[in-house]
């Protein structure tokens, strides 16, 4: 048996989701999201990501995480304040030795629903069949973090490549 969990980095919000993989069969554990407030400061939004990613990884003790990388859209000053919130997420897999696979938002979606163009509720869908759910999980980060974590569960099998921590 092995503990997945998967997060969507952002700074106002961090998907998580955690899942147990048991001879092939995936079973959901948990998910939601860590949130900071606009209003606080750059260094105390990166402290909260920090403390409560360290929390998630003690509660769940996965076995690897898997984490998005970024996807560069039009805001570069957003972009910029994302890396900052994935950055103190990678030390504190870091810190505490755990593998680490990263993923692109279209690896994603094309592991899930099998085309790197996918809706939101075509990747929702297939999260909540992949875990027999009664129901879409939310909120939508959630959902990306559940799915980061069945794609890092299927891309272990398939023997992709694991950062590995030492």
């Amino acid at each position: 048996m092995s503990v997945i969990l998967g997060i969507d980095p952002g700074l106002a919000t961090v998907g998580f989701g955690a899942i147990k993989s048991e001879k092939g069969r995936l079973e959901y554990l948990d998910c939601g999201v860590i949130r900071t407030k606009a209003g606080l400061d750059l260094p105390e939004r990166l402290h909260i990501i920090k403390q409560d990613v360290m929390t998630l990884l003690e509660t769940f003790k996965p076995s690897v995480v898997g984490v998005e990388e970024l996807y560069f859209a039009k805001n570069v000053t957003n972009a910029i304040k994302v890396a900052h919130a994935r950055g103190v997420i990678l030390e504190s897999l870091y810190e505490k030795r755990i593998p680490l696979v990263n993923f692109t938002p279209l690896q994603v979606k094309n592991n899930i629903a099998g085309d790197g163009r996918a809706q939101k509720w075509q990747i929702q869908e297939m999260v909540k069949r992949f875990l027999h759910l009664k129901r879409h999980p939310r909120p939508d980060d959630a959902a990306d973090a559940l799915a980061i974590a069945i794609c890092t569960e299927r891309g272990l099998k398939s023997q992709i490549s694991v950062s590995a921590i030492n």
